[in-house]
């Protein structure tokens, strides 16, 4: 098996573990907390249901969610076949965490029919929306896939062609 790959979904595995476990724990206790807990001036805990994806778009009923289920498994079956061909560790790294936060949020539309969203961050100029630990791990994914691009990804020369 490529050593990335098995990272990659490793790396993927914990990713789900963590975020399920989280919401678990989360939609419990915040169901005491109907009006958000304040834990600084700039950041709360909320409730937040998103039944559609980013920012809410797309919301809708169960039409919606199995269709946002059947992308959301189809683009993570495409992540697993990159993984596989993944040739560096950053990059498995990077397709495990967007990989495992992909399938944090099918795991939440399969048993709760939408995503549960917790974290409520107020940046001074704008709200923005709710997110969960799988969209941060799917940020970080993306995030050290762009660092992989700009600062790891080997120059070419005029001799490749």
């Amino acid at each position: 098996m490529n050593p990335n790959l098995k990272l990659g979904l490793i790396v993927a595995t914990i990713s789900v573990v963590i975020d399920q476990v989280f919401k678990i724990q989360m939609v419990e206790y915040m169901s005491a907390h109907p009006y958000g807990i304040d834990v600084t001036s700039f950041f709360r805990l909320v409730m937040v249901w998103n039944s559609g994806v980013s920012f809410g778009m797309f919301a809708g009923g169960e039409t919606t969610r199995w269709i946002l289920i059947g992308i959301s498994s189809i683009i993570s079956l495409v992540l697993v076949v990159w993984l596989a061909k993944a040739d560096k560790k950053i990059l498995g790294l990077a397709i495990g965490l967007i990989l495992g936060g992909a399938l944090g949020n099918v795991a939440d539309r399969i048993h709760y029919g939408r995503v549960a969203d917790f974290f409520d961050v107020d940046l001074i100029f704008m709200r923005w929306p709710a997110f969960n630990i799988a969209d941060i791990v799917i940020v970080c994914g993306v995030l050290l896939m762009l660092l992989e691009s700009l600062f790891f990804e080997q120059k070419s020369t005029k001799n490749d062609s």
